[in-house]
């Protein structure tokens, strides 16, 4: 999944840019405690975007099915 997709992903369901590092940018889940971080990348593998998606307790985009 290309990284933009994801980040546009993570902003419909809420979730924030709070921080960027050298490598990665961290997001924050729009309710509850959920941080997860996120690798410039310009593809992001399915399992790492899962598993973003799970951190920040929103569903995994529909084109990952």
């Amino acid at each position: 999944m290309k990284r933009a997709a994801l980040e546009r992903h993570l902003r419909e369901h809420g979730c924030r840019q709070i921080d960027e590092g050298a490598k990665h940018t961290k997001w924050l889940a729009a309710q509850g405690p959920g941080r997860s971080a996120v690798p410039r990348h310009r593809e992001i593998k399915t399992g790492t975007v899962r598993a973003i998606c799970n951190q920040l307790g929103i569903p995994p985009p529909s084109s990952l099915s």
